[in-house]
């Protein structure tokens, strides 16, 4: 039985340290949503479903150092809806990010985004008019495109330069016109009509040089936030699969454990079966 506390014990302690890493990724988007990302509701669930483990684990953990079998059952109670929850959590992660990503632009090595490539709730979200205000307000105060200037030796940046930056979802959204309208480049956020604009797109109207409009109100700029919104979430995914796998695991070797402290605290041997017990041979002395 004490092998079987240990294990459990074990288990747990590895289970809490599991947790560290969704903790992590949930404070992670956290700092993004109010410096990059600007959408603050996304991160919370992760936070939640870590804090969860969390504590559950410590629970656990206390119940195989005390041999308390409540306590080892209320852990694998929880952790398995909180499982369940994180795998929500990834499919919906997936799911709402899965259509839409930059286009290739020739001769440049940054990409353009266009909002007529993204679908579904998260852009319905980031589209609506009430929540947009919110959005491009953060994107302006968090100062991204004022940080894009560069000089090289005391030289500003030159149009060929800049060209050939690889530009975050919203700095290429946000912070320039779209390279199809033809605009000249002066700075990194400063650009001059060079000719007739080329094609229909409606955010080759809405450029303004002016630092505090720049292309926060293109269409082009909800979709960087898109095109953020999908790098940071499919980033933080990634590490909840390995760690959901783990965990897993580690609920499968804990559940095998707890059976056996249960089977062991009612004199059944491990491996006799129940019907041996249920109904004793006639010809035992």
């Amino acid at each position: 039985m004490r092998t079987s506390n240990n294990l459990i014990g074990l288990v747990n302690f590895i289970t809490f340290l599991l947790s560290i890493p969704i903790l992590g990724g949930g404070i992670w988007l956290s700092n993004r949503a109010n410096s990059t990302d600007c959408m603050r509701f996304l991160q919370w669930p992760l936070i939640v479903i870590g804090i969860s483990i969390m504590v559950v684990s410590l629970a656990g953990f206390a119940g195989a150092c005390y041999g308390n079998k409540f306590l080892m059952w209320l852990y694998l109670f929880v952790m398995f809806f909180v499982i369940a929850a994180l795998i929500g959590f990834i499919i919906f992660a997936y799911a709402v990010t899965d259509k839409g990503s930059g286009r290739f632009v020739m001769n440049r090595r940054y990409l353009d985004y266009y909002l007529g490539d993204y679908s579904g709730w998260l852009k319905d979200r980031v589209t609506d008019d009430g929540y947009w205000g919110q959005i491009r307000s953060c994107v302006r105060d968090s100062g991204v495109c004022r940080k894009m200037g560069r000089r090289l030796h005391g030289v500003p940046e030159t149009p060929l330069m800049f060209n050939f930056r690889r530009l975050s979802p919203i700095e290429s959204g946000c912070c320039k016109p779209p390279t199809e309208c033809g605009y000249t480049y002066v700075n990194e956020t400063v650009w001059i009509p060079g000719g007739d604009m080329i094609g229909p797109n409606p955010d080759c109207m809405l450029w303004n040089n002016d630092q505090r409009l720049l292309c926060y109100q293109c269409s082009s700029c909800k979709a960087g936030v898109l095109g953020s919104l999908k790098e940071s979430w499919r980033k933080v995914s990634v590490i909840n699969i390995v760690v959901l796998i783990i965990l897993v695991i580690f609920y499968v070797i804990a559940y095998a454990a707890y059976r056996n402290v249960k089977r062991m605290d009612n004199d059944e041997p491990a491996g006799e079966a129940r019907m041996t017990k249920s109904h004793p041979s006639h010809f035992e002395i």
